[in-house]
Order: structure tokens, then sequence, then C-alpha cells
């Protein structure tokens, strides 16, 4: 499966039809509870990612939080 994701193409041989947004981020190894997701253009909330089909040709942005700051 080949995707665009933050502007980049990337190819995910292990992906195949019935792929799922989860199993991106899985794929990915990125930690759940600090990114946000959008898909084609909407916002996907965190428990809609194990239902929602990824398709060749999508385009993705991933955005990782970071903390930190001066107490």
């Amino acid at each position: 499966m080949n995707l665009l994701i933050n502007g980049q193409p990337q190819s995910f041989p292990e992906l195949g039809p019935g792929a799922t947004l989860q199993d991106l981020l899985s794929a990915l190894a990125l930690p759940s509870d600090r990114i946000a997701v959008e898909h084609n253009g909407s916002i996907v909330s965190r428990p809609a990612w194990p239902a929602t089909a990824v398709a060749d040709g999508d385009k993705l942005e991933i955005v990782h939080f970071v903390g930190g700051g001066a107490p």
C-alpha cells in the first residue's frame, strides 16, 4: 500500500485490503497516546482508528505531541 504521510510518499507492503488506521499506526510503531491523525482531510478520533479503513493513495497527517516548558 502506498500512502502520503506528512507530505512524504511511503510504501507499506505489509498492509493490504481491509487495513485500518490502527494497523498503519502499529506498522509505524507510534505511541498512540501522543499523536493526532488527519485522514484525507478529516481528523479521526482515537476510538475510530480501528474502524477507519486506509486505502492505496490515501493522504495522512500525523502530529506528535511534545511536552515540556519551564515550570
